[in-house]
């Protein structure tokens, strides 16, 4: 990390856990344990939890976010939520992209980049996630791949929207699979990120974007890993669900 520069951010990306009792009670757990961090802290919840969280974590130094948002305001979209929603609930931060929605949902980056632009219009910070597949990895085509979700995500995004986006590299083959990409790995396609953001808008712009490292991250890797000159935080899975492993992390990205 270079807080110099930025700031560096770890994000909890809950999944499908937690009902709204076993919410509220691993942020009482959570809060005192992180209420010291020098570094932005975000829950991104499911929807069933994002009052019961904003309510929580009300005068704490925690942020919620939710996991993803439509691109439309309204209309007949059964069993989505608009981004105008969530930040009428008073949420900040949406998690976009995600390899689970594109996988299991059809998120494509033209949908990607629609939801983008609705969550900006809308007031929210995306995180936006972009990274590879393992056959991807293996092939020789990771800065391909990740320069083209990137590119097409913030496709019409100005300068001063990118100021409120967060990117998240997460390389799919190292998502709940105990699988990590080395810390040298990750800080190489974290400034690959960086440089291509440099392309589409300017080196200041570049330097000052938060880019996260979503592959993994755990209590024993995070300080390795956050210690990176390119790894501004992480996006946090399974670790983000025990509140002691994810104050662990938090700790070592405010060193």
């Amino acid at each position: 990390m270079n807080k110099a520069l930025r700031k560096a951010v770890i994000a909890g990306n809950w999944k499908m856990n937690k009902n709204r009792q076993e919410a509220k009670a691993l942020i009482a757990e959570m809060l005192p344990l992180v209420k010291d961090a020098d570094c932005g802290v975000v829950i991104c919840v499911p929807y069933t939890n994002l009052e019961t969280a904003l309510e929580a974590t009300k005068g704490s130094n925690v942020k919620v976010g939710a996991e993803n948002c439509h691109w439309a305001t309204s209309g007949a979209f059964t069993g989505e939520i608009s981004a105008d929603m969530l930040a009428e609930m008073g949420v900040e931060y949406v998690v976009l992209g995600h390899s689970e929605r594109r996988q299991y949902f059809g998120e494509t980056d033209g949908t990607v980049n629609k939801r983008l632009h609705a969550a900006l219009t809308a007031g929210l910070k995306p995180i936006l996630c972009v990274g590879e597949l393992l056959n991807e990895r293996e092939g020789g085509i990771t800065e391909e791949v990740v320069g083209m979700q990137t590119k097409l995500a913030l496709a019409g995004v100005t300068k001063e929207q990118l100021a409120n986006i967060i990117i998240a590299y997460e390389p799919v083959w190292a998502i709940g699979t105990g699988k990590t990409a080395t810390a040298e790995q990750a800080n190489e396609v974290n400034h690959y990120i960086r440089t291509v953001v440099e392309k589409l808008y300017d080196k200041e712009t570049a330097d000052a974007m938060t880019i996260q490292y979503g592959g993994s991250m755990n209590a024993g890797n995070a300080e390795e890993l956050t210690a990176q000159p390119d790894v501004d935080g992480g996006l946090i899975g399974g670790a983000s669900l025990k509140a002691a492993d994810f104050a662990k992390i938090i700790e070592a990205a405010s060193k």
